[in-house]
């Protein structure tokens, strides 16, 4: 029945008891009152009623949606896929049409990105293997929502052309510089271990790569771990020999990591961001030219050796698998066991699982 029926049925209610009420004076006003009420509490309860379809659109519109969002992102100008991204501005385009928009943040290397990521003015970002590691064991609510495959042939333990020094168990005792907690710090002890040799028998000269160049080219380090374009850069300026690249030794992979509130209320926002970044990745793997001649101005590194480390390296925007997860867990274990990393993590807990 509709609300209008019932309307009409209570009016004829009110109409009766008011000539009731003026035939029996007697009557207590208390009469009209709670007949009144009543048709109060009937009327409401009809015009709720009416009003569901009303309730359930409102349900819906509280719901969580990507209007009038803001995606932080977290850049470095070495990081190729996200620097471009940001050049070509797609992502913008895309999530206009989703009603959110894009924030862009250089940073000058992973660990102070993840710190922003822990302070929740970073969403997302892109970095080496590492600093995702520490950053979980100082408690960064963070999530890993894909990985980067790069390439062992993108990170190496370089000598001056002249040194010495020819295979890596000549390196004891010896002041190899590297960035302390990165990919290569893990590089130069699996390095050392394949070569019979611990941690503790060379001299760890913990230099960021301008300081690393800097200090080998001086002659101030007898070998230095580095990664792409670092790498190609020093070989095609100084002619460095190389004692070992990674293979066999460290997946050097990348990865792209998404503060964890962001993945839980913005799932389908993720998604288009992965989604559009996959799209400059296929671009940069096929154009290392293009590439090269785009990051040559921003790292001030030529583009021939930019392009030599863009062709060594691989390309993917990709799901982590059991695969990725155990040797990421492998590279905290290290950590852990070199004591550089304070606490035990579970790699596993942290990973995104997409539907």
């Amino acid at each position: 029945m509709s609300f209008h029926f019932f309307k009409t049925i209570i009016l004829n209610i009110y109409q009766f008891v008011i000539s009731v009420f003026q035939q029996r004076k007697t009557r207590s006003l208390s009469l009209l009152f709670a007949v009144g009420l009543g048709m109060s509490l009937a009327i409401s309860a009809c015009s709720s009623s009416a009003s569901k379809p009303e309730a359930t659109t409102a349900t819906t519109t509280n719901q969580t949606t990507a209007s009038g969002i803001t995606v932080n992102i977290g850049f470095q100008k070495a990081a190729t896929v996200l620097n471009a991204l940001k050049s070509k501005g797609i992502l913008e385009q895309a999530l206009t049409a989703s009603g959110a928009s894009v924030k862009w943040t250089e940073f000058p290397a992973g660990p102070p990105m993840l710190e922003a990521m822990n302070a929740g003015s970073i969403d997302f970002g892109y970095t080496g293997e590492s600093p995702p590691i520490f950053a979980q064991a100082a408690g960064t609510p963070l999530v890993y929502v894909a990985y980067d495959p790069w390439s062992p042939k993108a990170e190496a333990i370089i000598v001056p052309k002249n040194s010495p020094i020819k295979i890596v168990t000549e390196l004891k005792g010896k002041r190899v510089a590297f960035a302390k907690g990165s990919n290569t710090n893990y590089l130069v002890v699996k390095a050392l271990e394949a070569a019979g040799l611990q941690y503790s028998d060379i001299k760890p000269a913990f230099l960021t790569p301008a300081d690393a160049r800097a200090a080998f080219e001086g002659g101030n380090v007898d070998a230095w771990a580095i990664w792409d374009p670092y790498l190609a850069a020093a070989q095609e300026a100084t002619g460095a020999r190389t004692l070992t690249d990674a293979t066999n030794l460290a997946p050097n992979r990348g990865y792209y990591l998404a503060r964890k509130e962001f993945v839980e209320k913005y799932p389908e926002v993720l998604k288009i961001v992965l989604n559009e970044v996959s799209k400059v990745d296929k671009w940069a793997s096929s154009n290392p030219t293009e590439v090269a001649k785009f990051l040559e101005p921003q790292l001030g590194i030529k583009a021939s050796a930019l392009e030599i480390a863009e062709k060594r390296r691989g390309y993917g925007v990709l799901p982590l698998t059991n695969e990725v997860i155990t040797k990421q867990q492998e590279i905290a274990d290290t950590f852990h066991k070199i004591k550089l990393v304070p606490k035990q993590v579970q790699i596993k807990e942290i990973v995104w699982k997409s539907n």
